[in-house]
């Protein structure tokens, strides 16, 4: 499998891990599932789910990286990363989070995010 793809891939896996670390206790709280925990847990609770995220984000930078030969500069990384958690988090708000309405300015935002991508990859020379 190309490493391009290989780190895209484990880029998914990670922000899946990085959205439910950071917004997962906001739904637990709405389930009533940890309603009168402190703080402190719910900082314990998120820290180890991003291990997670980290185990899967570290090798994939390292995995795409041009300085580890793989296909990305660390700018491309970046932005392939942004685009990715954005398109991550909007799936998990339509889909965990019904309640969430995604309206018409968020899919612009959504649109320029993804041209930005574009950008990155645009040969200057």
């Amino acid at each position: 499998m190309p490493r391009g793809l290989i780190t895209v891939l484990m880029l998914v896996v990670s922000n899946v891990f990085m959205t439910f670390a950071w917004y997962g206790n906001l739904k637990l709280q709405q389930m009533n599932v940890i309603k009168d925990w402190p703080l402190l847990a719910i900082i314990a609770l998120s820290w180890g789910m991003a291990f997670f995220e980290y185990s899967f984000m570290i090798p994939a930078n390292r995995i795409g990286s041009q300085i580890t030969g793989g296909p990305f500069s660390l700018m491309q990384l970046k932005i392939i990363q942004e685009a990715v958690s954005l398109t991550v988090f909007t799936v998990i708000v339509a889909t965990v989070f019904k309640g969430e309405p995604i309206r018409w300015n968020h899919l612009v935002s959504f649109v320029f995010i993804l041209l930005a991508v574009v950008f990155a990859f645009w040969k200057t020379k």
